[in-house]
Formats: C-alpha cells, sequence, structure tokens
C-alpha cells in the first residue's frame, strides 16, 4: 500500500523528470506542519542558486507562526529578491507534489508579483 508521502514523491518526481527534460531553472517548495522552504536550483539540479524559509532566524522573529498562508507569502517574496539578485528571472514551478493551494499557491503568487516569471 503507497502512502501519503510515497504519493507526493511519486507526483513531485513527474514534475521534475519534465523540468529536467525543459533544461529550466526550478523553484521549488517543501512545506512541513511548521514552515514553508522555497529554493532556486540550476538548470542541471546541482547547485541551488537561492534559498529562502520560514526557519531563517529574522523572519521567525517577524512572524508569529511560520504556517501561515502570510508566513508563505513572505517566503515567496524573499526567494523572488533573491532569485533576481542571482540574476535569474524566468523559472519553472516544482510543488514537489504538494496541492497548488493554500500556503504552495500563496508562497507562488507573491513569487510572482516580486517579480519571476512562471
Amino acid at each position: 500500500m503507497i502512502d501519503k508521502k510515497q504519493s507526493r514523491l511519486r507526483r513531485a518526481a513527474k514534475t521534475r523528470a519534465t523540468i529536467a527534460r525543459l533544461k529550466a531553472v526550478r523553484l521549488t517548495v517543501h512545506r512541513t506542519n511548521t514552515h514553508i522552504y522555497a529554493q532556486v536550483i540550476d538548470a542541471t539540479g546541482a547547485k541551488v542558486l537561492a534559498a529562502a524559509s520560514t526557519a531563517e532566524k529574522e523572519l521567525r522573529a517577524a512572524l508569529k507562526s511560520g504556517a501561515t498562508a502570510a508566513a508563505a507569502a513572505e517566503v515567496g517574496k524573499r526567494i523572488a529578491e533573491r532569485a533576481k539578485a542571482a540574476g535569474v528571472s524566468d523559472v519553472a514551478f516544482d510543488r514537489a507534489g504538494f496541492a497548488y493551494h493554500g500556503r504552495v499557491k500563496a508562497l507562488a503568487d507573491a513569487a510572482r508579483e516580486a517579480g519571476l516569471k512562471f
């Protein structure tokens, strides 16, 4: 029997295979019950170009909880700023098998508003 995590990873593998075929820089998101993490990874998948998360010290101090849509939106804004500083403006969005809803959607929308194209 396949559990919830294995199902998510199976969905994520399909997306990653497509992005790898496109040879695109990807914005990947990982969500836990307490935090949300975002990374911009180069086209080869070997190097992290930018990263942001609610686990960062200054964000933890500023936010009441890292598990809210508002916190995810702040991470989206930060990842877009850091990606642009690294010279990246076009990315492929990798939701890592998570539903495009709630915190994942809030992060994506904030990253788009801050200037990332996907």
